[in-house]
């Protein structure tokens, strides 16, 4: 009986270290298999702001699966010391080829202003400047109010769209992006992204004129062709122009309700409710037993 027992006891036992060899065993292959599908990928420790020249101690290595690793990402540091971000990188963020500047772009506003554009800086108070809402990143477009030439016909003052979609490189000292769009912040001058025409034209209107800009939504791309206005056409006036609804853009305009007269109902002299009424008849109250009865007389 005993034999019998430790026979059992014995089984049990290679029974559970054979399971529990063969578990240990499959978690093995499969860290081994989940270790081989890792890529290393450079990421950021601290947030990194636009136009930064990145150092050692912004950046770290970390472990992300094959599917998982963004396109242009890097390996190792080696060759990002140096470089000067072109956008603002996020705590953890993994740091590619495209939020860099070129090798060799120094920091600062010049890293940012791509092939082909100038920046130009221009005074703004907070009428000019949208009450301190223009930041950048933001699309303009800027007004002229300057007098006519002297072989002009008119010699009224006219205002007019000299340049649309203007993008603003930096407001004041700050070329990033605020954390909250919803706060304003009271500058003395932008920086503006121009092409050399552009930046020709934007000089002579500083010079000859008073500039206005005008902050347009970063989706409209669209350009508008304007004849400028004067003081006749602004005088005219203009129509009243309806303000669509965010929340109902794809919805039809309705149509404004009709009010209609209320309706009369004809009504007959023959209706009993219109007869005129008659002079009363005499009647006779007759009492049989307990039932009573009336008796009208023609």
């Amino acid at each position: 009986m005993r034999n019998k027992r430790f026979i059992v006891a014995i089984a049990g036992a290679l029974l559970f270290g054979l399971i529990s060899a063969l578990s240990v065993s499959h978690y093995l292959t499969s860290a081994q298999t989940f270790r081989r599908d890792l890529n290393r990928v450079v990421v950021t420790k601290v947030d990194i702001p636009l136009g930064t020249r990145l150092i050692a101690e912004q950046l770290t290595v970390a472990e992300l699966p094959s599917g998982s690793t963004p396109t242009g990402a890097f390996a190792t540091t080696d060759k990002l010391i140096g470089r000067v971000t072109l956008s603002s990188i996020a705590a953890r963020e993994a740091v590619t080829e495209l939020k860099l500047a070129p090798e060799g772009a120094t920091g600062g506003l010049s890293a940012v202003i791509p092939d082909g554009y100038r920046a130009m800086t221009v005074k703004v108070d907070e009428v000019v400047g949208v009450s301190g809402f223009i930041t950048p990143g933001t699309l303009v477009d800027i007004v002229v109010v300057i007098a006519p030439p002297e072989n002009s016909k008119s010699r009224d003052t006219i205002s007019k769209i000299v340049l649309q979609n203007i993008k603003v490189l930096a407001s004041g000292q700050n070329i990033d992006r605020p954390k909250d769009d919803r706060e304003a912040s009271a500058v003395r001058s932008v920086t503006l992204q121009v092409t050399p025409e552009q930046a020709e034209k934007l000089a002579l209107a500083t010079t000859e004129g008073k500039l206005q800009l005008v902050m347009r939504n970063s989706v409209d791309q669209q350009n508008e062709t304007t004849t400028g206005a004067n003081k006749r056409s602004l005088l005219s006036g203009e129509a009243a122009t309806p303000m669509s609804d965010p929340s109902s853009a794809n919805e039809k305009p309705k149509a404004p309700p009709v009010h209609h007269a209320p309706r009369v109902r004809p009504v007959s002299m023959n209706s009993p409710s219109t007869r005129p009424a008659g002079p009363p008849r005499p009647s006779v109250e007759l009492f049989q037993g307990a039932k009573r009865s009336t008796v009208e007389f023609p």
